[in-house]
């Protein structure tokens, strides 16, 4: 499996706001704690949609989230 041509600063995010859970997070953007667990893995390209709802999520723009390596 090739590695995705982005990174994320999700856990970082998570930890600096309060230590959020996977769990909690993925709820309050309408996915599942294994989805944010793949995001934040390099594993899973989220769809715009779930990228836009993360980076909401933290108040923070898209590319202070994702960040393309390609």
């Amino acid at each position: 499996m090739a590695k995705l041509p982005f990174a994320n600063d999700i856990k970082t995010l998570r930890f600096l706001n309060g230590e959020i859970t996977q769990g909690d997070l993925g709820e309050a953007v309408g996915v599942t704690r294994q989805t944010i667990a793949a995001i934040e893995q390099g594993k899973y390209s989220p769809s715009l949609e779930v990228a836009f709802r993360i980076a909401q999520y933290f108040n923070k723009p898209l590319e202070e989230v994702f960040i393309w390596a390609g």
